[in-house]
């Protein structure tokens, strides 16, 4: 017979009907009072405990009790003594009801570890935050200590549930659970995986929904929109989807774009190569030519001068120009494409601007811009940096250089 058909027949049938009615009135009024007697001994209890902390963090130095404050651990230590007294007092209302007694003391025993885990990650909280306000902890990533700490927690934590759901005991079911591992492990072993890499990346904060990353090695380049146990989901920006194991994004190397996003600007940094023999020196004409371009004209006048005072002092002979000190037509160009890139209205003026020569190459010299467009949307952005190089570009040959490109014949023979 089962324990369902014993309990029927107990209160049913062994039993007579004003009896069991009697019994149930009986414990009905006794859960009741116990009932208010927990919600008082709650609400008193609370009060005690939190007026305690409070009075005795306003007397300390320390601010590690206001922490604790902050973080509810006193409210949460508070619900203790109520659980106790339930535990206590719940057999003598289901004193007539032993099957009801036992499924309702399990539960208070799952409540009690689940409310206990709470308190421990309120203390740890308070550790966390009391750590970061010392300044030799300030650069220790405390986050993920806790975090470590949090998880054996709640992995010891839910297997005592599960031995008490199952009544068994802890060490029984570690021990079973430890002869099965081998196996679990075998199976599972992508899953644990995911697990291990999904509490790196949330500790790390490294990828989060939404971000835009680059995985050359799976060929993925878009947006995030999903992060689960065995794999992330990323879109694409041709609308393809990407599935990345969440494992790699701990074992192997990716670019998140987060930093630029957020962020004043996106990057811009592109080369245009002059031809080396297109370089020379300018002559007093050829300054006076350049003049005529309103960017660099001041700049040109205030130069001219001071080279021809230093020419002076030293006795420099022009009649080569090599002689003395002489502006250059890439150096003019140079900072030609500086004054124009500083005064565009699509590049952000609080970051670097920065027009630079590279290391000459075979194929010339590389002149490199170097800014961040205001605008950080894509479609945006590549019009920004086409627009500058449009300018960059066509304005080369009023300086008297030249922008490498291979002959057609070299071109020809490669093919």
């Amino acid at each position: 017979m089962s324990e369902f058909q014993h309990f029927f027949y107990d209160y049913f049938i062994g039993l007579g009907w004003s009896e069991v009615m009697s019994k149930y009135l009986n414990m009905l009024c006794m859960f009741i009072i116990l009932v208010i007697i927990l919600f008082i001994a709650d609400r008193l209890t609370r009060r005690l405990i939190i007026r305690f902390f409070s009075a005795f963090s306003e007397r300390t130095k320390t601010n590690f009790d206001n922490l604790l404050v902050s973080h509810r651990a006193p409210r949460r230590i508070a619900h203790l003594v109520p659980l106790v007294l339930t535990i206590n007092l719940f057999p003598l209302v289901f004193h007539d009801f032993p099957h009801f007694e036992t499924y309702i003391l399990m539960l208070l025993k799952v409540y009690g570890i689940i409310l206990t885990i709470w308190i421990i990650r309120s203390v740890l909280k308070t550790f966390e935050s009391y750590f970061k306000t010392l300044p030799r902890l300030k650069d220790k990533p405390i986050d993920s200590y806790i975090q470590v700490t949090m998880l054996f927690i709640w992995i010891i934590g839910i297997a005592s549930i599960l031995a008490i759901l199952i009544d068994l005991s802890f060490i029984k079911f570690f021990t079973t659970l430890g002869a099965a591992s081998a196996i679990l492990l075998l199976i599972f072993k992508d899953t644990i995986l995911g697990f291990v890499a999904s509490i790196q990346v949330a500790i790390n904060d490294s990828v989060r929904i939404g971000d835009w990353i680059t995985m050359e090695k799976y060929g993925a380049d878009g947006s995030v929109i999903e992060i689960n146990l065995s794999t992330v989901q990323v879109q694409n920006f041709d609308m393809t989807i990407t599935n990345i194991p969440t494992y790699a994004l701990i074992s192997d190397s990716y670019k998140n774009w987060r930093g630029m996003q957020s962020s004043g600007g996106r990057r811009i940094k592109r080369s245009i190569l002059l031809k080396a023999k297109s370089i020379k020196y300018l002559s007093d004409d050829d300054i006076e030519h350049l003049k005529g371009i309103q960017l660099i004209k001041e700049y040109l006048e205030s130069r001219q001068k001071d080279i021809k005072t230093y020419n002076t002092e030293h006795n420099a002979d022009k009649s080569v120009l090599i002689n003395g000190r002489n502006l250059t037509n890439v150096g003019v160009f140079r900072k030609y494409m500086q004054t124009y890139v500083e005064r565009h209205s699509a590049v952000n003026k609080e970051m670097t601007i920065m027009v630079r020569q590279l290391e000459p190459t075979p194929e010339g010299l590389p002149l490199e811009i170097y800014c961040f467009s205001s605008d950080k949307r894509w479609e945006n952005y590549e019009y920004i940096m086409a627009d500058i190089f449009d300018h960059a570009l066509a304005a080369v040959s009023y300086f008297d250089l030249e922008v490498f490109e291979y002959p057609t014949k070299f071109k020809d023979s490669n093919q």
